[in-house]
């Protein structure tokens, strides 16, 4: 018989048995498994705080809470980021790479290009986890524009689970990211002046907020606010601030009075078909927040205007009570924002009033509905990423019980994950359908081919794929192209010839002999290389 001192003492074992055994668990995962220990410091907004990072991954296998954590192990520094996000119980953090010695050091985490600066993306309200890395990997494949690349990860944080996160690469100027020019102290004439630069159209908490105001008003009578992003405001010159201030506002100006000219049309200021794609994946989205923040321009020396990199799509694909967030007919460039603080810069407005931007552009959207934005190419690489996060997704809603919860902006609570996955396809099918009818412009081939950089559209779905793969080409001409599969080391794997004929060709290429990993892959034609992309095998 048990004494009442012997009672209790086995109730607080019993106790810090399940406490330990909540802050432990064990399991597999296709996942790479990360482990931050902050030595019990909380994380702050700012600055940055002094912590330990260790990662165990198997390249291509399955990864276990048991196994030796010598992916990476190694100093950062830590902080909260993002901006309304701070407000949820599970944050997004933004962390630098340090060596021994608490200097920046760059590292190939997860096989991603080697950097010091990363993201621990926390998806929250968006209970499908999906929606971000789902825009990414359509937008990489949509165009050979940066786009910034993720990867799905599990976080213990001071050996507590804290549930699903995305290793995200934080915008920034660099060969591997925004791959624009280094502006340096003694840049501040001449072609040296000219780039490179990234500037953000966004709220000014987070980072950010010297900038300019533009001398146009957009809706409710608001002036759009340009933030310095790259160089960044503490390192940015006058006559740096002073270039890129008077380059946005000419093209401003010439947008406003609509100007084709040679000298002072609005098209000598930008790169229009990255406008065209930024425009596209914010419609296709419905990302209520696109245009107005979130959003970045960036310039190279000697170049034009850019739209991008894309970023935040947490509130898309119909993740939003608030604007008509959760409808699917409808333009986001249409859409009254009313009183909002933020507004869509009025130039957006102004050009997709214009026929030599429109029809350009519905050029492009008719191109990429063939292709990229198919409806069973988004469905695949939804079902691949769905497929790859496994049964993560379990013990992610287990640390974090919300399917049954409202959000802030939730419009739809699906009470399971697979409930919240169909619904997300079922809204994809019904926006894909309604935004054929809606999106503007005439496509005329026979006028507007020339703004397309490359005559033929290539894409390869789903990516990342697991058994099935597939290249859709849509040409407008017949060729005989010949396709190049390299690993990660350069090394040639595969190569074989593509028969394409005029209009839309789907090739096969479920047979290819590839293993777990990164694979480029390079299409071309006589020796000229037509197009070039990553392709992830899981």
């Amino acid at each position: 018989m048990l004494t009442k001192t012997t009672g209790i003492i086995l109730s607080v074992f019993l106790l810090m048995s399940t406490l330990s055994s909540a802050q432990n668990i064990s399991f597999t995962s296709q996942l790479p498994i990360f482990y931050l220990n902050t030595s019990g410091q909380t994380i702050p907004d700012d600055p940055k705080i002094q912590a330990r990072l260790e990662v165990a991954w198997k390249k291509g296998g399955t990864n276990s809470t048991s196994d030796t954590r010598d992916h990476f192990k190694g100093n950062i520094t830590i902080e909260v980021r993002g901006s309304s996000s701070q407000s949820f119980p599970k944050k997004s953090y933004g962390f630098e790479l340090k060596d021994d010695q608490w200097v920046d050091m760059d590292f190939s985490l997860l096989d991603l290009p080697g950097e010091e600066d990363w993201i621990l993306y926390a998806p929250y309200s968006d209970k499908s986890l999906l929606r971000n890395v789902l825009t990414f990997t359509l937008a990489a494949q949509l165009s050979d524009d940066y786009v910034p690349r993720c990867r799905f990860v599990e976080l213990f944080l001071n050996n507590n689970y804290e549930g699903v996160y995305v290793l995200m690469e934080k915008i920034k100027r660099g060969n591997d990211r925004v791959d624009i020019a280094r502006l340096r102290a003694e840049d501040i004439s001449g072609e040296e002046l000219t780039g490179g630069y990234i500037v953000k159209i966004d709220k000014s908490t987070g980072s950010g907020g010297d900038g300019w105001s533009s001398d146009y008003l957009n809706r409710s009578s608001r002036q759009t606010f340009y933030q310095y992003e790259y160089p960044k405001e503490d390192e940015i010159l006058p006559e740096q601030k002073a270039y890129i201030h008077q380059y946005i506002d000419g093209f401003e100006t010439a947008v406003k009075n609509l100007w084709h000219g040679e000298t002072n049309g609005y098209q000598n200021y930008i790169n229009a078909k990255s406008f065209y794609d930024y425009a596209i994946i914010n419609e296709f989205t419905r990302n209520i927040d696109g245009y107005r923040l979130s959003s970045f321009l960036n310039k190279d020396k000697n170049g034009k205007l850019n739209a991008g990199p894309i970023w935040d799509y947490n509130l898309a694909y119909g993740n939003a009570n608030y604007y008509d967030g959760w409808k699917t007919s409808g333009l986001v460039l249409y859409e009254d924002i009313g009183s909002d603080n933020w507004q869509i810069p009025f130039w957006w407005i102004k050009l997709v009033e214009d026929d030599a931007f429109v029809n350009p552009m519905r050029c492009r959207w008719e191109a990429l509905k063939e292709t990229v934005l198919n409806e069973a190419n988004v469905m695949a690489v939804m079902d691949s990423l769905t497929n790859y996060l496994g049964n993560a997704v379990d013990r992610n809603f287990n640390r974090w019980p919300i399917l049954n919860t409202s959000i802030w902006p939730n419009y739809y609570i699906g009470g399971t994950y697979a409930n919240e996955i169909d619904w997300m396809k079922d809204w994809i099918s019904a926006r894909l359908n309604r935004l054929d009818a809606e999106f503007p412009g005439t496509c005329d081939q026979a006028t507007d081919a020339s703004d397309f950089e490359n005559e033929n559209v290539y894409a390869f779905y789903p990516n990342p794929f697991s058994t099935e793969l597939n290249l859709k080409v849509v040409s407008r001409t017949n060729v005989t192209c010949q396709l190049a599969v390299y690993n990660i080391n350069g090394a040639l794997i595969q190569q074989l010839e593509l028969p394409v004929v005029t209009g839309v060709n789907h090739f096969d290429l479920s047979h290819l002999a590839l293993k777990n990993g990164i694979y480029l892959c390079r299409i071309t034609q006589g020796g000229n290389e037509l197009y070039t992309n990553k392709l992830v095998k899981l």
